[in-house]
């Protein structure tokens, strides 16, 4: 069983919350949220914002408070082998209240179908928030290019 060891990033100010699975081995290791240098999710949201590319935690995490975003994942502890989402089993699910309670957040999206299929199996019913499932932007999301990726998220994340 693996702990999830980022804490959730927001402020009262947050309106948007972008939720994940559960943090690769990469991201564990650097202890923030899409650590790996090709998971597209900074490269995506630098450009949706017209902004520069954030690189320590620091930037990452004045980026998203400046955007009003919120950031954490469904899932607060798992089995995993590396960090595929396919083998994920034995979730235990964050409480998101810590979030909704205490910011503006009326809207959610998921980054990836996994995130989403967990989030409407275990959170659903309890935020009563519907989410919105945003294409992965991992390495392994082959599919979907850059240019599809930021056009995709764009038009759901910058109208908020």
């Amino acid at each position: 069983m693996i702990i999830h060891p980022i804490p959730p990033v927001y402020n009262s100010e947050s309106k948007i919350l972008i939720l994940g699975s559960f943090p690769s081995v990469k991201s564990r290791e650097v202890g923030f949220f899409y650590g790996h240098k090709q998971n597209r999710f900074w490269k995506v949201m630098a450009e949706i914002f017209s902004d520069s590319i954030p690189e320590t935690i620091d930037e990452k995490k004045t980026f998203l408070l400046e955007n009003n975003i919120a950031l954490w994942d469904v899932i607060a502890s798992c089995d995993i082998e590396g960090s595929s989402d396919s083998s994920i089993k034995n979730v235990q699910v964050n409480d998101l209240n810590i979030i909704l309670n205490n910011s503006k957040v009326c809207k959610i999206f998921t980054n990836g179908k996994k995130a989403y299929d967990l989030y409407e199996k275990y959170l659903h019913s309890k935020t009563k928030i519907k989410a919105v499932s945003l294409p992965s932007t991992s390495p392994a999301n082959a599919a979907w290019s850059f240019e599809k990726l930021v056009a995709e998220w764009r038009k759901n994340i910058a109208e908020n």
